[in-house]
């Protein structure tokens, strides 16, 4: 058993069959990638995952419990955090003033977005503040302001935000969308020691595929809706079916 499984989940937008009998099982303090062609069911499965939509068949549960039916912040307090493909972070707010607000409403490590406690400390929120900082390596740039940073910052400081949530589960839309090669390599580095200094999984949706292959421990190939293979990143690499899938070729 995974700490995420998905069940014959599936979906439907009027005439449109967007995932059908989708069975996925992400298995604890791994990285796992979902890829596919557009269309494939990517973003549907993704938002199913986070509650933003709910499937029409299927069940879809984290460690044990239904995230189905769920608001997106009861999710959250679960221990599922999501990175989406444009960065979420309040650009009229400096960098530190960003990192502050998910500490500020931490508790239990959950981030109560219609529920935030009293903070009574002001000086541990600043002190968990400046430690994320420090881990994300943006420390210096702690009073610019976030508007000015570049994409690949931006990315740095809403993981650095999503971190400091202390998720079990971090869910990635595309994290490297947008970016210039120096800025995605570096993301790339940041989430491999994400991944090997946490007690975390990781699930990632890419096109990118030097950024898959790069991360990924396991791979799930979506094709119209439903998964085509799912198997280790070194059998992905040649799989005929995989090929055909993105290419429209069998040879």
């Amino acid at each position: 058993m995974g700490i995420l499984e998905v069940k014959n989940v599936g979906k439907r937008f009027g005439g449109l069959q967007a995932l059908s009998d989708v069975n996925l099982s992400v298995k604890e303090n791994t990285v796992h990638a979902i890829i596919g062609p557009n269309g494939a069911g990517k973003s549907t499965l993704l938002n199913c995952l986070v509650g933003k939509l709910i499937p029409d068949t299927g069940s879809v549960m984290f460690d044990g419990q239904s995230v189905l039916g769920r608001a997106p912040y009861e999710i959250n307090q679960m221990g599922i955090s999501r990175v989406f493909q444009t960065p979420e972070i309040f650009g009229d707010l400096t960098v530190m003033e960003n990192m502050m607000i998910p500490c500020f409403a931490k508790r239990d490590g959950a981030f109560m977005l219609n529920a935030m406690p009293m903070v009574t400390n002001q000086k541990e929120v600043l002190e968990r503040a400046e430690h994320m900082l420090e881990e994300m390596n943006m420390a210096e740039k702690r009073h610019m302001q976030s508007a000015s940073l570049s994409r690949g910052d931006k990315r740095r400081l809403e993981i650095g935000m999503c971190l400091s949530q202390e998720p079990r589960l971090l869910l990635l839309d595309e994290p490297t969308a947008g970016m210039a090669r120096a800025d995605t390599n570096n993301t790339i580095d940041l989430l491999k020691e994400i991944a090997a200094e946490r007690d975390i999984t990781i699930a990632i949706i890419e096109h990118d595929m030097h950024v898959v292959f790069s991360l990924a421990n396991r791979i799930t190939v979506l094709a119209q809706g439903t998964p085509l293979v799912e198997d280790d990143p070194e059998n992905i690499r040649g799989n005929p079916k995989v090929r055909e899938a993105y290419l429209g070729e069998t040879a």
